[in-house]
């Protein structure tokens, strides 16, 4: 990896297979942690009717599990994913269970939330279901708290406006 720039990392996805996330350079990302027993855990449905209404334009959701907020992920990577395709019926790409905060920090949201490497956006992940937009450059363009639904209305801008090459930043 090089200076934090996400389309170095190469994840594990949900099945233990590893993706380098190079292979996204050009699309629109959403990067969101999320937990399977919190309560914005419903904010499944709204990631993948996001996903569905804008992957053919070039979105692509990236969901990481983390368990760093009161134990709200307890499983393993297959009690995640037959969470996620029985209840919500996700289609977007998942990946292997991360730390997203503290001394075990991965490093891709370690350079999500660095200053040095996102000085627009940085701070510490605050709970489960903070969303990242990055652009195609794998510029971080927008970042939205968990309170902020997928399919708030800026959301959609932020998004629409990363596929379209225009940059919007946002921060809520």
């Amino acid at each position: 990896m090089t200076n934090g720039h996400i389309f170095d990392f190469v994840m594990k996805d949900i099945n233990g297979s590893d993706v380098p996330l190079s292979r996204f350079e050009g699309k629109t990302l959403m990067i969101v942690n999320v937990a399977s027993k919190c309560g914005f855990t419903p904010q499944y449905a709204g990631l993948q009717n996001l996903y569905e209404r804008y992957k053919d334009k070039g979105l692509e959701i990236l969901g990481f599990p983390a368990n760093n907020f009161m134990w709200q992920e307890p499983g393993g990577d297959s009690d995640i994913k037959q969470f996620c395709s029985t209840k919500y019926n996700v289609s977007f790409p998942m990946f292997s269970k991360i730390s997203v905060k503290g001394k075990d920090i991965h490093p891709l949201y370690k350079a999500l939330t660095e200053k040095e490497t996102n000085p627009e956006f940085s701070g510490k992940i605050t709970w489960n279901f903070n969303k990242f937009i990055v652009d195609g450059n794998g510029t971080i363009v927008a970042r939205f708290d968990s309170k902020v639904e997928p399919l708030d209305q800026r959301v959609l801008t932020a998004v629409e406006d990363s596929l379209a090459g225009k940059s919007t930043p946002a921060r809520t």
